[in-house]
C-alpha cells in the first residue's frame, strides 16, 4: 500500500462527478447491467451466512434466484456496488475484516457463460478480490511410475518457502497415521457433493466408490500464504481443470518410452500382476491425451531424473535461483460503514465519512492489472492511500 500519486488524486477530484458515484446503502447493492437489474444481499431468501443475489429481467419484469458458484462472501451490514464492466461487479463490504473487503461478481465473464449453458439457468460467480499478484499455480501430470511425485518432492525441499503442496480432499475414513489436512482433507459426502454442484471443485472423481478432488479454496490459501501452489492431478483432472478456466501452467511428465516405463513399475516389487497390468492400461490412455493438442503447456521427458529436474527448474525460471525468504506485510483497509465510491476508467475512489465534509481518509483502487476470477480469486488489486489530498 503507498500513497496516491498525485496525478491520479488530481483527475479523480476533478472529475469525479463525471463518474460512476454511488453511496453505501445498507445491507443490500443494487447494480443496473443492460436489462438486467442485480440486487446484491438483503433479498430475504439468502442463507444468513451468506450474501444472497437475485437478477430481474426488466424487460420481462421476471425475477430469479441464479445459481450461485464459486465461494460466497459473509454477510456485511452495509455494502456498496460498483459496475466494472458488462461481465464484473465490484462489491465492497464495510465494517469486515482487512482481507474480506473487495469482492467481485462475475455475470457474464466466459467462465459465467459456460457454467450458464451446462447448468441452463441464470448464473452467476463470487470471487474474492486480493491486493497484490501470485504466480501461477504448476499442475503436474504423468502415468504412474513416471517419477513426477519424486520431482514435486524434489521441488519442495529445494524451495521450501516458495512452493506450498495443495491438500486435496476425499470421502473415506482416515487410515491409520493418516492425519486430517495433511494428507486429506477428509470430508462427508453429502457436503463434498453439494461443494461440487456450487463450483468450489477444480476437479474430482469418484474411486472405489469414494469422491477425491482438488477444491479451489485449498489451492489459493497456498497462494495466500506467499507460496506458489504445485499440484499433482491426473491427466483427466487436468483436462477438467484446464476446462474451468483456471489459471495455471501444466506440464506433463512423460517416460522415455512404454517400455522402460514398464521397466520402472516392475522394479518398484509393491504390485501385484493384475495391479501392474491396471497401471500400465492407464497409462498408456493417459501417454496418448498428454499430447492431445491444448492439454498441456510443456512436456518433460524424464529419461533421467537429474537432467530432468533441472529441466523443470529451467522452466519454472529456478535453474539460477537462490531461494530467499522473504516477509510480506499485509494490506490493511478499514472501510467504514459511511463511505461513497467514486469510479472513473479502472479507477476506484473510496472516501470516507458522510455529508459535505471532505474525509482525510481515502483510498484508491486500481484496477487495471486485475488477473484471474471465479472460480478462484481475482489478484492484482493495488491500493493506494493518503492521510489528504
Amino acid at each position: 500500500m503507498g500513497e496516491v500519486p498525485a496525478f491520479v488524486a488530481d483527475d479523480l477530484l476533478g472529475d469525479s462527478l463525471n463518474g460512476f458515484y454511488l453511496k453505501s446503502e445498507g445491507h443490500q447493492a443494487v447494480a443496473n447491467i443492460g436489462n438486467k437489474t442485480y440486487v446484491i444481499g438483503g433479498t430475504g431468501r439468502e442463507s444468513t451466512s451468506t450474501i444472497g443475489v437475485q437478477v430481474t429481467d426488466k424487460s420481462t419484469g421476471g425475477c430469479v434466484t441464479p445459481t450461485v458458484l464459486g465461494t460466497r462472501p459473509k454477510p456485511s451490514k452495509r455494502l456498496s456496488a460498483v459496475v466494472l464492466n458488462e461481465d464484473q461487479i465490484l462489491i465492497l463490504k464495510a465494517d469486515s475484516a482487512p482481507d474480506d473487503c473487495f469482492w467481485f461478481l462475475e455475470v457474464n465473464t466466459p467462465f459465467v457463460r459456460e457454467q450458464r449453458k451446462k447448468f441452463g439457468t441464470e448464473v452467476v460467480a463470487w470471487s474474492k478480490g486480493v491486493v497484490g499478484d501470485a504466480k501461477k499455480p504448476i499442475i503436474i501430470s504423468g502415468p504412474s511410475g513416471v517419477g513426477k511425485g519424486t520431482l514435486i518432492s524434489e521441488l519442495m525441499k529445494e524451495f521450501p518457502s516458495t512452493f506450498g503442496f495443495s491438500v486435496s480432499h476425499t470421502t473415506r475414513a482416515p487410515r491409520e497415521g493418516e492425519h486430517i489436512g495433511v494428507h486429506y482433507h477428509f470430508t462427508e459426502r453429502n457436503i463434498m457433493e453439494e461443494e461440487i454442484r456450487d463450483g468450489k471443485f477444480l476437479e474430482f472423481a469418484s474411486v472405489h466408490g469414494n469422491l477425491y478432488g482438488t477444491n479451489i479454496e485449498s489451492v489459493e490459501m497456498v497462494a495466500d500464504a506467499g507460496k506458489r501452489c504445485i499440484l499433482d492431478i491426473d491427466v483427466q483432472g487436468a483436462r477438467s481443470v484446464r476446462a474451468c478456466s483456471f489459471e495455471a501452467i501444466f506440464i506433463f511428465i512423460c517416460p522415455p518410452s512404454f517400455e522402460e516405463l514398464e521397466k520402472r513399475l516392475r522394479s518398484r516389487g509393491t504390485e501385484t500382476e493384475e495391479q501392474i497390468q491396471k497401471r500400465l492400461r492407464n497409462a498408456k490412455a493417459e501417454l496418448e491425451q498428454g499430447n492431445s493438442p491444448g492439454l498441456f503447456d510443456h512436456i518433460l521427458v524424464n529419461d533421467d531424473l537429474g537432467t530432468c529436474y533441472a529441466s523443470l527448474k529451467k522452466l519454472l525460471d529456478l535453474d539460477e535461483v537462490e531461494e530467499i525468504m522473504q516477509e510480506s506485510s499485509p494490506i490493511f483497509v478499514d472501510l467504514p460503514r459511511d463511505h461513497s465510491v467514486s469510479k472513473i476508467d479502472q479507477k476506484i475512489l473510496i472516501s470516507c465519512g458522510t455529508g459535505e465534509e471532505v474525509s482525510e481518509k481515502m483510498f484508491l483502487l486500481d484496477l487495471s492489472s486485475l488477473k484471474g476470477g471465479a472460480p478462484g480469486r481475482t489478484r492484482g488489486l493495488n491500493i493506494y492511500t493518503s492521510e489528504s489530498f
